[in-house]
């Protein structure tokens, strides 16, 4: 199949990530930012996240 459309077989395979619905992360980081008196850096909120399950970059958070 991959020859008569001529692409990739990697291509023909390739299965996207499941990606975090980028709401939910806005949410939970604005939620723990505000719950902690707007103190919380993205260090510190970075870790709250992993607490609860979710990796993020601090660079991402920021």
């Amino acid at each position: 199949m991959c020859e008569v459309l001529q692409i990739a077989k990697s291509t023909f395979y390739y299965e996207t990530k499941d990606e975090k619905n980028e709401d939910v992360l806005s949410a939970a980081i604005v939620e723990i930012f505000h719950k902690k008196r707007k103190a919380y850096g993205t260090l510190k909120i970075k870790v709250k996240l992993k607490e609860q399950g979710l990796v993020i970059s601090s660079r991402r958070i920021g």
